[in-house]
């Protein structure tokens, strides 16, 4: 795989994503700041993230326990806070290839993938709760760029279903083990080996520990890419201050990861969900979603369905499936849908 004309895999160095998420706290200035930051501590790359509070938070939405731990009392209000533009998102990819780095995003609906495209991106990133999101999966991966997929708080079954899905792309994709819990208590790099070796793609770490000798030990347990959050202060408001590095740490970070080629997984590994991710999970994924209100008996077509979380209601791979169905009674607008909504 490659990003850009960097190679990715054993034998080269790691690849390493200095993740800005929402850590700008909604300040492009902060952004751009922490994107130098990430190039100075010799980042391959950054990763924003694009989302549209109202497109990915139903009325059902709620906070996860990290993000109530960190302060936050409403979903919908500290989304909206912590959104970034298109355009400034323009002005970070242009100052992360300026400074010699990739530039990467994650897009959290559907709708957003057209609007990413405009700007020139490295990559194409998914989160963790998204590896069911069948139909985002393919909206990212018909870029035609380079892909990553996160696998936190997931099921082996659960990967193996979405590389399948991506299955014409697999020489520009790569997947992540990761711990969905932020900050994680402790690594769990078993699932690089399993991982690896169930679906023969190349697969890294997405850290969110508190540690700076994680990356290389992933490293050294067979993750050819690493994502870490960056942020200027750790004890700063939001929901990943806490589970990032300071720019210094980052250095140190990277160095160590950087110091040996990455090598083949070795072992079988086991990939399984964790206590600590169960909460993200049913929070943080999606569902099939009502855009409109549907009176009972009518024949649901794709326009009155979107996918918002959280991941309560039918899952987004099953779109296809309820597309054609009628409803079984009167269906409410934004509020995930359920098999009793169906005849």
């Amino acid at each position: 795989m490659r990003i850009g004309d960097t190679e990715i895999g054993p034998g080269h160095r790691a690849y390493v994503i200095a993740e800005i998420g929402v850590n700008h706290d909604g300040d492009v200035k902060q952004a751009l700041a922490l994107t130098d930051a990430a190039a100075e501590a010799g980042a391959d790359a950054i990763k924003l993230q694009l989302f549209e509070t109202d497109r990915l938070l139903s009325k059902a939405a709620k906070l996860a326990a990290y993000q109530k731990d960190a302060g936050e009392t409403d979903p919908i209000e500290m989304l909206r806070r912590l959104e970034l533009s298109i355009e400034d998102m323009a002005e970070v990819v242009n100052r992360a290839h300026k400074r010699g780095i990739h530039a990467i995003v994650t897009v959290f609906s559907v709708e957003l993938v057209e609007t990413a495209d405009r700007l020139p991106w490295d990559a194409y990133k998914s989160a963790s709760p998204d590896i069911i999101n069948h139909p985002l999966l393919e909206a990212m991966a018909a870029t035609g760029k380079s892909m990553i997929v996160s696998t936190g708080a997931s099921e082996l079954h659960e990967v193996l279903r979405a590389a399948r899905w991506l299955g014409g792309i697999r020489d520009r994709l790569a997947l992540l083990q990761c711990v969905s819990s932020y900050p994680a208590p402790e690594p769990a790099f078993d699932g690089i080996a399993a991982i690896a070796h169930a679906t023969g793609l190349p697969v890294g770490y997405s850290d969110h520990t508190r540690e700076i000798e994680t990356g290389a030990q992933a490293v050294n347990a067979g993750a050819c890419v690493l994502e870490r959050h960056i942020t200027h202060d750790t004890t700063a408001k939001g929901p990943d201050h806490a589970a990032s590095l300071e720019p210094d740490d980052m250095s140190r970070y990277v160095a160590a990861a950087k110091e040996h080629p990455c090598r083949t997984p070795g072992g079988d590994g086991t990939k399984a969900v964790l206590d600590c991710e169960r909460d993200v999970r049913r929070v943080s994924r999606q569902s099939l979603v009502a855009s409109q209100p549907i009176p009972a008996g009518t024949e649901i077509t794709r326009s009155m369905l979107t996918i918002k979380r959280p991941g309560t209601g039918l899952a987004p791979f099953a779109l296809d499936t309820v597309v054609g169905r009628k409803a079984a009674r009167a269906i409410s607008a934004d509020v995930p849908l359920v098999d009793g909504d169906l005849a």
